[in-house]
């Protein structure tokens, strides 16, 4: 597994200039963003590129190296006093960005507020969490309700954020608007789809590694634009390489492509019982859904859009996990196929179908060619354009049909799963419940052997195969631009940019 996701290193493209305000004094890297964050709150958040602004914002109790190893961050040692009974003794010397002290009150406080607060979607990564007892100014006890095996990758991403109980408290669910954490940047402003500004926090504990003065996060959602200002020096780092723009990428002397194989999936989600728009026959016969399946190609998608640079895939754990289903493999297209069992659904073509679709171009060009194909088996594929945060917001109402979202994944394989096909969990769009499906999700909860996980994780696989409440359609790959005068950069399969280490040359 590790030699798999080991980063492979590339010679890349060159750095630009935007219509930024003319810097203050100071280093200041400039970041591309495929898209808006949205909330920057850790019990909140839910996108990726959220959690890229997270790393600088908020640290964690544990993270991951380039080799996938889990490595403490504000914690420093952890053990198990017994499988239900999790000790994990913090670092010394840590602060908020407000001045109080990250303590092990603190960190109750945050574990607690991720599993309780309305909306939270932490809850289903750490729902075996039954209680928190501080047994020293640095030391926390985890309960648990059982033998929860994850629970420790969980800790690598945002139930791990520790957030200022002062702050928290006196915002209340306006936290988001002014976060604070106890990361190596403390949030300045927001103005929503232009920037996010951060700026170095001097008592930060590890402040030694950090080398620049702030950090601007700018989305861009034209792939396009990306390149243009990553090549005229705007920004110092495309978090986001369209494959198709690899050549141009690696043919400038300026520039450096960075690259590793990602841990996430790129699906479609079908809406099977979650609200008025579950009424449709895709949404209520499996058959249907097997069809538009059927109707996709997914090699032909990897190489049309992405230069065949992604793998298509139909699960969601990718190949080099000890979690992957070796018999779960992507259904070679049948349009034949798909029109039989469109006729066995009792089904009469067209079949009109809409799918909510994020507003970047990549994405929007991978629906345009999976219309074209489902067409030909019978279905008027309709797409239905928005913003990403707005997309979420209509999964959250159930006001989809089908929608096209990327998970940008786990080290571990209920990272990629519980959330979405165990019956409640709080990214489940599609209100899928299969007991089958819950049984085995809970079962490999509560062992650590990787075979027998391994074994129950394919049984997953294989219901979510017949039921298809999501189709995948292929894996991720980080493909990150960076400017020639940036240092340091380590790139993670996770595909996270963290700014430890990271130099900027004048």
């Amino acid at each position: 597994m590790r030699s798999l996701f080991a980063a492979t290193i590339l010679v890349t493209l060159a750095v630009p200039a935007l219509s930024w305000a003319e810097d203050a004094p100071g280093q200041t890297l400039k970041i591309a963003l495929r898209e808006d964050a949205d909330a920057l709150d850790p019990s909140l958040g839910r996108s990726y590129v959220g959690r890229i602004v997270f790393a600088s914002l908020c640290d964690k109790l544990f993270d991951i190296n380039a080799k996938l190893e889990i490595v403490p961050q504000l914690a420093t040692a952890y053990a198990w006093e017994d499988p239900k009974t999790l000790r994990i003794e913090l670092r010394p010397g840590v602060k908020f960005q407000d001045g109080t002290e990250m303590d092990a009150e603190a960190v109750k406080y945050s574990l607690m507020r991720h599993l309780t607060m309305q909306g939270s979607a932490r809850r289903g990564e750490i729902s075996t969490l039954d209680s928190v007892d501080v047994t020293g100014p640095l030391t926390v006890k985890l309960h648990l309700k059982s033998a929860t095996s994850p629970l420790l990758a969980q800790l690598t991403d945002r139930a791990g954020m520790i957030v200022s109980p002062k702050a928290a408290e006196a915002e209340g669910r306006d936290f988001a608007l002014h976060p604070v954490c106890a990361g190596p940047f403390k949030f300045v402003e927001r103005v929503p789809q232009d920037h996010i500004t951060l700026e170095r926090f001097a008592g930060y504990w590890d402040a030694k590694d950090i080398h620049v003065d702030r950090v601007i996060f700018q989305p861009i959602v034209d792939s396009t634009a990306r390149l243009a200002n990553l090549r005229s020096g705007a920004v110092d780092l495309d978090e986001w390489v369209i494959p198709s723009d690899v050549p141009t990428v690696k043919a400038d002397p300026k520039l450096q492509l960075l690259t590793s194989p990602g841990l996430g999936y790129q699906s479609i989600t079908f809406n099977l019982n979650h609200g008025p728009r579950a009424s449709g026959p895709i949404s209520k016969d499996a058959r249907v859904r097997r069809a538009f399946e059927l109707a996709i190609d997914r090699d032909a998608l990897s190489q049309v859009v992405f230069n065949g640079l992604l793998t298509p895939t139909a699960q969601a754990v990718q190949q080099g996990s000890p979690f992957y289903a070796k018999s779960v493999q992507p259904k070679p297209r049948d349009v034949d196929a798909a029109k039989k069992l469109l006729a066995e659904a009792g089904v009469k073509p067209p079949v009109t179908v809409t799918v909510n679709v994020p507003n970047s171009p990549e994405l929007i060009q991978v629906m345009e060619v999976v219309q074209a194909m489902v067409g030909e088996a019978g279905f008027d594929l309709k797409l239905n354009t928005m913003e990403f945060a707005t997309s979420l917001d209509a999964a959250d109402r159930g006001d989809f049909e089908a929608y096209l979202i990327q998970w940008s994944g786990r080290t571990d394989a209920d990272g990629n799963l519980w959330n979405f096909v165990h019956t409640g969990g709080p990214l489940n769009y599609p209100a899928y419940s299969n007991p089958d499906v819950d049984h085995a999700l809970e079962a490999a909860r509560a062992t650590t052997d990787i075979p027998s996980r391994a074994a129950l994780y394919e049984k997953v696989a294989q219901q979510q195969e017949a039921d298809l409440p999501i189709l995948y359609l292929y894996g991720l790959r980080n493909l990150v631009g960076v400017s020639r005068k940036v240092g340091g950069y380590v790139p993670v399969p996770d595909g996270i940019v963290r700014l430890q280490g990271v130099t900027l040359a004048k």
